[in-house]
């Protein structure tokens, strides 16, 4: 009986956890999904705006209600604000990124990076302990990210390093904030705060016209995307309460793979099925 305490039990495929294995893979597909919206839009930096602003817009009562309770606190707003300003730098990178470089190079680079840099960060910043097998991982996804960028311009990997980075810094900041918090309070808050930082982050670069002017026309998607990426972070919130959080974070890091997919069979980009295998690696 101790030993079997002391050994992680592998989730059982009972229906509680398939459940979560929907949800997860649900949530990958969504979150490659709209990232490939921004891609094929013709500005990115607006699109990324306008998901940000309509999350927002969409999170707002809820978090003025949580407030109100008491589950969204000072210290939780705080959070929040940091989280906003990492997010409004995040998408401007992200936007120029998609600029320059494929989806299917950008979109792993940056999310099995992101989830690199973060494992780092919790251990660093959040006293989080890892495991011998948790290293091996975190060396696996390296290894996946050498062999996805390999036979690349170094001029086209780089900047996806630099969105993988922000990813990091913006998981830890959300990882921290969200344990001062109950329920799924802070997840709306953090769409409320990156609305501002970045409508805020428009204004700074004299982009208020072409926001005020894209709302008539592309408010339809603004409202996909924002919704999306509100679904998207409900639907990992409801899978760890069901399944372990190392199974989840693992099925939904498996959106590299659609991502790659995608960019190889619809975006007709090239290596397609050296990053396929690159981003099996990484998941």
């Amino acid at each position: 009986d101790c030993i079997a305490q002391r050994r992680p039990v592998p989730p059982r495929l009972t229906p509680t956890v398939l459940a979560a294995t929907f949800l997860a893979l649900g949530a990958a597909v969504l979150h490659a999904g709209w990232n490939l919206v921004v891609k094929q839009s013709g500005d990115r930096w607006l699109s990324l705006w306008g998901l940000f602003a309509a999350g927002g817009i969409i999170g707002l009562p809820y978090s003025v209600v949580a407030t109100a309770m008491g589950d969204l606190d000072l210290a939780a707003w705080s959070w929040a604000a940091a989280s906003g300003i990492v997010h409004a730098i995040h998408i401007g990178r992200l936007a120029r990124t998609y600029e320059i470089a494929d989806f299917s190079l950008t979109y792993p680079i940056a999310r099995g990076g992101g989830a690199l840099v973060a494992a780092i960060g919790g251990v660093v910043f959040l006293d989080d302990s890892l495991s011998i097998a948790a290293v091996i991982g975190i060396m696996t996804v390296f290894a996946g990210l050498v062999l996805i960028s390999g036979h690349v311009s170094w001029s086209h990997v780089w900047p996806a390093l630099i969105v993988a980075l922000l990813i990091g810094i913006y998981t830890v900041i959300d990882s921290q904030g969200s344990r001062t918090t109950t329920g799924s309070a802070y997840a709306m808050s953090i769409f409320v705060t990156g609305g501002i930082c970045t409508t805020v982050q428009g204004l700074w670069r004299r982009r208020w016209h072409d926001m005020r002017a894209s709302v008539p026309h592309l408010w339809r998607q603004y409202a996909l995307t924002g919704a999306a990426s509100l679904v998207t972070y409900w639907m990992v919130h409801l899978a760890v309460r069901r399944a372990p959080v190392g199974y989840v974070t693992a099925l939904r890091e498996s959106s590299v793979v659609f991502a790659t997919l995608i960019g190889w069979r619809f975006l007709r980009e090239r290596s397609g099925i050296r990053r396929t295998l690159s981003s099996l690696v990484i998941v």
